[in-house]
């Protein structure tokens, strides 16, 4: 093979309206069923994490996978093993999601920041931390689409 690549996506997205639908109880199944939908999408699901309200990934990718399309499949799929698995019908994610390009040396760094979830956001809210990653990597936001 001729084709040598280092994809790492940091990918963040939150439940509707932000509600603390991730119970404790199941979040360690959700993360895993997560990380089996990325494996069966070729990708590598490196760290999974998150908290009562939202989910970070940290997934390596390949040439041939489309961002959109990766997490679009990601929630679809996690929307219907809730429903299904934990009977929580009226669970659902927003609709957009924040995504981070990562180089090969952020990635242990990034991986223990997920890691770390539970932890951080005792001292942190979810909406205070996405701005933040969002200032950190420079991309502007209209404020209205972080509720």
């Amino acid at each position: 093979m001729s084709t040598f690549h280092s994809i790492h996506f940091h990918i963040v997205f939150s439940t509707k309206h932000r509600k603390p639908w991730i119970d404790d109880k199941w979040i360690g199944d959700l993360h895993g069923y997560l990380g089996g939908t990325v494996n069966g999408l070729g990708a590598a699901p490196l760290k999974i994490g998150g908290v009562a309200d939202h989910v970070h990934m940290l997934v390596g990718c390949k040439t041939t996978h489309r961002p959109a399309e990766l997490v679009r499949e990601i929630k679809k799929s996690a929307t219907a093993w809730v429903h299904d698995a934990i009977g929580l019908t009226s669970f659902g994610w927003q609709d957009g999601y924040a995504i981070f390009s990562l180089g090969p040396d952020a990635c242990p760094r990034v991986s223990n920041y997920i890691g770390n979830q539970a932890e951080h956001h005792r001292k942190k809210s979810s909406i205070e931390e996405l701005k933040q990653l969002l200032a950190k990597a420079g991309i502007e936001y209209d404020p209205k689409y972080l509720e």
